[in-house]
């Protein structure tokens, strides 16, 4: 009778263990190309949203706010009307669930026609291309979302 207990016990812990394995990782880019408050606001609204979301479930999200064009703004240390918001928000998940992403093209070309380097928030991490990025993201299964 207890060998039969546990063989059932032990099936279904497999069963569950293969249920967890076939999920499909939640994995979302949020992309900010416009140097408007409005929009950098909403973007991280949606993140934050995202995350609460998953979190109530207990399942884990990555999640890549990819910024270019105007929307590097968003990422300058001295130019984002967010800066507060993504500290805060970085500090809400686990290392490596979430990254800004900040379009070196978009960076240099700032830099040029500026005249002066351009100075990323420390939380952020500078991708050789926003658009590559994205793409690249895409064709690796993550969800794609513009706020």
């Amino acid at each position: 009778m207890y060998r039969f207990i546990a063989a059932a016990l032990l099936s279904i812990a497999f069963a569950a263990g293969a249920i967890a394995a076939d999920a499909k990782p939640h994995r979302i880019a949020i992309q900010v190309d416009q140097n408007d408050p409005q929009v950098m606001n909403l973007a991280l609204n949606n993140a934050t949203n995202v995350i609460e979301y998953y979190r109530a479930k207990n399942e884990d999200v990555d999640i890549d706010i990819v910024t270019y064009g105007p929307g590097l703004h968003m990422l300058r240390s001295d130019t984002s009307p967010v800066q507060d918001r993504i500290k805060r928000l970085k500090d809400m998940v686990f290392p490596g669930k979430i990254q800004f992403s900040a379009c070196n093209n978009t960076k240099q070309g700032m830099e040029k026609a500026e005249g002066h380097e351009i100075p990323i928030v420390p939380d952020a991490t500078i991708v050789p291309s926003g658009v590559v990025h994205l793409m690249e993201l895409q064709e690796q299964g993550w969800s794609y979302v513009r706020p």
